[in-house]
């Protein structure tokens, strides 16, 4: 099980977001490689803390986080997934909690296994879809194939912006590290600093000759189709996240992510309140008298139920289990029937000495019992 984001970092959810900067940092300098070289616990302790910076630092996700817990932004369906990503993928997204400070100084400007920080590119900005849903959809989950309009690599030059391999040359700036080292004197000694070259941005290369396709970007604009796993229990106005699949980045950058906002379709007889599905159900007056079994819709087809003989108008029935799963754990809604009995709106002559032979009946006078419900105890019952 996956531990708390908030825990990994040793925060409280109402941490700011230097706080959570500077928590990162703290863990991430404890579990480094460098610091704790083959130690494989290190490592994975390493990534999760990025996980849950990745996470914490974007004011979306951890707003989704703090509703919805992992399976919003992490459930196998999308969002930040740090245990697939190396070393270079960490330093290269967040580069400035590292950079030009003394983290640099302690291991030598070292980033990822490979000791190059070259951020390969310029990162991708993030895409915002909507997706439509139905209620049956919602309850079971769903997989979909979205067709997104976006910047996609450049198939000419594989997205590296270069007309071809020998338009490429090595930074004569940073010698192709992407990075430029300044040594200082201070209090304590000599410090050195790690910044980012000016020349190529990190790059560590530069293009003499442009590709004529993408204008040396290594990008175009087309689609893709992105293939999106959503859990079963989502409600409207929720967000989730898949990694990568934003637009394409420049030059070789890594894609930003595709955020989906969810919209529920509405449904011809049902009503949505929070897990639990609200049905408005109409009977006629006699039906009321004798009572009937009678099919109702639900969210996973019909059901038949049993209305009793003498079943007053505003009487609630509970179909339990029958509403939305949780996103976020096994609970599981109810779907709630209101009996509404229908009046008739106009009689004929023979039904109206009927009706006005019956209202001096005693059985047809109002005789409310004792333990009937109020509305509000309906309404009451009907949310809790």
């Amino acid at each position: 099980m996956k531990r708390d984001y908030y825990e990994i970092l040793g925060i409280t959810k109402s941490a700011s977001a230097e706080e959570i900067k500077k928590s990162y940092r703290k863990v991430a300098m404890q579990y480094h490689p460098d610091r704790n070289p083959g130690d494989k616990p290190a490592e994975e302790k390493f990534k999760e803390a990025a996980e849950a910076y990745e996470v914490l630092s974007n004011s979306e996700k951890r707003a989704q986080y703090d509703r919805y817990g992992h399976a919003a932004v992490n459930n196998g369906r999308g969002g930040f997934n740090g245990g697939g990503m190396n070393m270079d993928d960490i330093f290269s997204q967040f580069g400035d909690v590292f950079g030009d400070d003394i983290f640099g100084s302690f291991f030598g400007g070292r980033r990822g296994g490979g000791g190059n920080s070259r951020s390969h590119g310029i990162r991708g900005s993030n895409l915002r879809i909507k997706i439509k849903l139905t209620y049956e959809e919602i309850a079971k989950g769903v997989n979909k194939n979205i067709k997104v309009k976006k910047h996609v690599p450049c198939g000419t030059c594989h997205g590296s912006g270069a007309r071809d391999k020998s338009s490429i040359q090595t930074c004569g700036t940073c010698g192709g590290s992407g990075q430029v080292r300044r040594v200082s004197n201070t209090f304590l000694g000599q410090m050195q600093t790690v910044t980012t070259c000016p020349t190529c941005n990190g790059e560590g290369t530069t293009i003499t000759a442009k590709c004529t396709v993408c204008k040396g970007e290594g990008r175009v604009f087309g689609e893709e189709v992105v293939n999106i796993d959503i859990p079963a229990g989502v409600q409207e106005g929720m967000q989730l996240s898949v990694s990568g699949k934003g637009n394409a980045g420049e030059r070789g950058g890594s894609a930003g992510d595709l955020i989906i906002l969810i919209e529920e379709e509405a449904h011809p007889e049902l009503q949505r309140d929070g897990l639990n599905v609200a049905f408005d159900l109409y009977i006629s007056f006699t039906d009321a008298v004798f009572g009937l079994q009678v099919e109702v819709p639900t969210i996973d087809g019909k059901a038949k139920i049993r209305i009793p003989a003498g079943t007053q108008s505003g009487k609630i029935f509970r179909l339990k289990g029958k509403g939305f799963p949780s996103v976020n754990s096994y609970e599981k809604g109810d779907q709630l029937i209101h009996v509404n009995v229908w009046t008739p709106q106009q009689v004929s002559v023979e039904e109206k000495v009927i009706l006005e032979n019956l209202s001096d009946s005693p059985n047809f006078q109002p005789k409310p019992d004792k333990n009937e419900k109020s509305f509000f105890d309906k309404v009451k019952e009907m949310f809790s």
